[in-house]
């Protein structure tokens, strides 16, 4: 009698993984692992990096520049620079974000830069750079292991891939318009205005009120900010809420409604929404994801 045959065992595709080290308000390195993964810089008021462990993933700029990114490549945005990149199969990412006041200090300990430097990428892809991907593979190692001291060892291959991007990667631009403040090396003209959003996360700021600032109409404010920031004064406002936000899942025990409206949502669907929108996770899903320090 023919024994009946077992079918084949269904194949599962393993969810993304997902482990986050925040430390606001200077970085936020996140690991991910899984399929179709997707990646964007968003054009925000922080630089951004990506760094392929493995798998192939197509990248592509708002200037139309495009591109192909093996493993051991990275993507490097600088503030208000967009960028997006998508895996087709399964891949294994590191992304980092970086505030521009941390940037700018380590970039002036290291004396790479004075204090009035822009600090800019060369090009939006690495492809060679051994270095870098063993410190991007390194970092990833040291967030899946959890040993005791995890902080100083993160904060450490942090800095040392800092200063190599700078040395070898970065595109460095002096500027009298620019100025040192709270909220980072702003251009003077709408220093004013980021420096009211710095201050303001939690309440409506409406266009006029912003142009104010600085002293401009509304319409000449606009076209003003998105030139010099790379992103509307909307979307830069919208950046700098969701790294609040980040550190405040990061830090505190405050539920997700109160986060919300700690940067600005009255909602906690729209909080929900716009934090997903920028981060690729849900609120709930970022702070699961976060290591305790």
């Amino acid at each position: 009698m023919n024994q009946p045959l077992n079918p084949p065992p269904a194949i599962r595709h393993p969810q993304p993984s997902d482990r986050i080290y925040a430390s606001p308000p200077h970085f936020t390195v996140r690991y991910r692992v899984g399929a179709r993964l997707r990646w964007t810089s968003a054009g925000g008021a922080d630089y951004a990096a990506l760094f392929l462990l493995a798998g192939r993933l197509r990248w592509r700029d708002e200037r139309g520049g495009a591109g192909e990114l093996a493993a051991g490549g990275a993507l490097l945005a600088a503030p208000g620079e967009q960028l997006s990149a998508s895996a087709a199969g399964r891949a294994e990412l590191l992304m980092l974000t970086l505030a521009p006041v941390f940037v700018l200090d380590c970039a002036v300990r290291a004396r790479i830069v004075r204090g009035d430097a822009a600090v800019g990428f060369e090009s939006p892809s690495v492809e060679q750079d051994a270095r870098l991907a063993r410190l991007a593979r390194d970092l990833a190692d040291e967030l899946r292991g959890g040993e005791a001291g995890q902080e100083l060892v993160v904060s450490a291959l942090i800095e040392q891939g800092l200063v190599h991007l700078l040395r070898r990667h970065a595109n460095v631009r002096r500027t009298h318009n620019l100025e040192l403040s709270r909220a980072g090396l702003v251009d003077r003209r709408i220093r004013r205005a980021v420096e009211l959003m710095h201050a303001n996360l939690e309440h409506d700021l409406p266009l006029g009120e912003l142009a104010r600032a600085a002293h401009l109409s509304p319409f000449h404010f606009a076209r003003l900010f998105k030139k010099l920031a790379g992103a509307t004064p909307h979307s830069y406002l919208a950046s700098l809420r969701a790294a609040r936000a980040q550190a405040l899942l990061a830090e505190t025990d405050l539920s997700v409604t109160e986060v919300g409206a700690r940067v600005g949502y009255a909602s906690s669907s729209h909080f929900s929404k716009a934090f997903r929108q920028a981060t690729g996770l849900t609120p709930r899903a970022f702070r699961n994801a976060v290591i305790k320090k």
